[in-house]
């Protein structure tokens, strides 16, 4: 049987007790970056998972690539069902799986790949509070080496109907003129967009995802200091959270799911996309 889940996020020691039990899934989301705004690129870490080291029985999950659509036109744009149900069924999913997602970086690319399960209606999914930098801090047990699906694992896998848990340029555009309006949450730190790129999206309130999480341990805060960090936008009855493409925008969106809020969207390609609408944007 699988383990049950009681919460969007499970602690080190919650996966530590549970590792090799039955369906339990553990996914290794990790993407690493290098440059700023308009000059960021994206790789896949799974060198990094073979050589550096991972959670004993995780396995790669290849974000940028199994989990996207490769030939959209920014970067980390949401596969179709199709595509993830694919993915998901290389990696051992079956829908009575449990699965556990990690990376080694602040949470967002997990956290990505948590929301992307989310919204094809499949529930029993996690983010390992910390993930892997506080895995590894505490000393527990890393494994080097690629881990292989065995033929036991390979069982169908089906995606539910698509939830309305994703914003396009369209509903972000009506929220910034008033039509149908929503708080918007810019969750990227000032670092990662540098100091020279277009404007971000009017009247926007920035909730960087690093202020959220506890420098020394990548945990998320919890209680009044997590609920302190969104009072500003708490109340408003829908909130569309961005950031570069759309993956620590899926921090602050787990964070608003663990404090109850239940209108919370996701703006696909976030201000990749919305720079590239910019100069209609601004005619509008």
């Amino acid at each position: 049987m699988a383990p049950v889940l009681t919460s969007p996020l499970v602690s080190t020691q919650w996966l530590a007790d549970h590792l090799g039990a039955d369906e339990l899934v553990v996914l290794d989301a990790s993407v690493h970056t290098e440059g700023t705004g308009l000059g960021t690129m994206w790789h896949t870490a799974q060198d990094s998972y073979e050589q550096g080291g991972h959670v004993p029985g995780a396995r790669y999950a290849d974000l940028a690539r199994a989990f996207s659509t490769p030939d959209a036109d920014v970067p980390f744009t949401r596969p179709g069902a199709e595509r993830f149900e694919a993915a998901a069924r290389d990696l051992g999913v079956t829908n009575t799986s449990t699965v556990v997602v990690y990376d080694d970086s602040l949470g967002e690319w997990s956290a990505r790949l948590w929301w992307i399960f989310r919204s094809f209606g499949f529930d029993s999914v996690a983010v390992l509070d910390g993930g892997f930098t506080k895995w590894r801090d505490e000393g527990r047990p890393v494994r080097v080496g690629a881990l292989r699906n065995s033929a036991t694992t390979q069982r169908g896998f089906l995606a539910g109907e698509e939830r309305p848990l994703w914003a396009d340029h369209e509903r972000v555009r009506r929220a910034v003129t008033g039509e149908q309006p929503a708080a918007l949450v810019l969750a990227a730190p000032a670092a990662a967009l540098g100091t020279e790129h277009p404007p971000i999206v009017p009247g926007s309130t920035t909730i960087a995802v690093d202020t959220i999480v506890n420098p020394d341990t990548n945990a998320y805060l919890r209680g009044p200091d997590l609920a302190a960090a969104f009072s500003a936008v708490i109340d408003a009855d829908e909130i569309v959270t961005y950031c570069g493409v759309g993956s620590a925008a899926c921090v602050d969106a787990l964070a608003l799911t663990v404090l109850g809020h239940e209108k919370v969207r996701v703006y696909d390609g976030s201000l990749v996309d919305w720079w590239r609408h910019e100069p209609e944007a601004l005619a509008s």
